[in-house]
């Protein structure tokens, strides 16, 4: 499995998650030099979770992004359509409530959530909109949305810097660290080919999302949309 030649067929994105579910924590640390820690701490902050309230948090993986919630008070729930990583998650944090669920058909009744986050994983839906869409779907009226994704670096000189890591370093540097090193080269295929900044938060808008805005981290590697239901 090499490049973004899978064009997000969802089985075998999902196998590619299985495979690289064992080692898929570390692996992330070490290709985003740790940054991966600061961007769920914003998360978190964004979501700002209240006692009581039911975060579903999509695209979960092993819960590493879902345990502060729990933590804070809030139900949460933490959703993804690869048994594996659900798997090696629910082994390591055996009371939170794993969920199966594919992003274009949640399991999940309408206005369920207060608040709904997915990171790192709307580029991997197989469509997108559809997903922004379910998402406003599950989240109650005055619910809110937060959104952290890869994006498009804001300084012209470090995007070039970039680029040249995410299509030549980091598939290097996965080789060592990962249990499904090649799995690495379609993520970074997949990251270059996301849309920027503006071009997310229209996508959010027209799943029927309101007042949708953004926050660059790390000069814009990263970008946190937020949105209102």
């Amino acid at each position: 499995m090499t490049r973004a030649e899978l064009d997000k067929q969802p089985g075998d994105v999902r196998r590619m998650f299985d495979a690289v579910a064992r080692r898929y924590d570390v692996t992330n640390d070490v290709l985003s030099l740790g940054q991966d820690r600061r961007w769920r701490r914003e998360v978190f902050d964004a979501v700002d979770p209240q006692p009581g309230e039911r975060v579903l948090d999509l695209a979960a993986g092993t819960g590493t992004s879902s345990q502060p919630f729990a933590d804070a008070g809030a139900e949460v729930v933490p959703c993804d359509f690869s048994i594996g990583m659900l798997q090696v998650g629910k082994k390591a944090k055996p009371a939170l409530p794993f969920t199966a669920g594919d992003g274009t058909r949640l399991p999940f009744a309408d206005a369920t959530f207060d608040a709904v986050t997915i990171s790192f994983g709307l580029r991997n839906i197989v469509d997108p909109a559809a997903g922004l869409a379910e998402m406003r779907r599950v989240t109650k009226p005055g619910g809110r949305l937060v959104v952290c994704e890869f994006s498009h670096p804001t300084n012209r000189a470090f995007r070039t810097v970039y680029m040249e890591y995410l299509m030549k370093t980091l598939p290097r540097v996965a080789r060592a660290v990962s249990s499904s090193p090649d799995a690495y080269v379609y993520l970074a295929e997949s990251i270059r080919a996301w849309p920027d900044q503006e071009g997310l938060a229209r996508l959010i808008r027209e799943a029927g999302w309101t007042r949708p805005q953004w926050r660059n981290l790390s000069g814009g590697v990263v970008a946190l949309h937020r949105a209102t239901a």
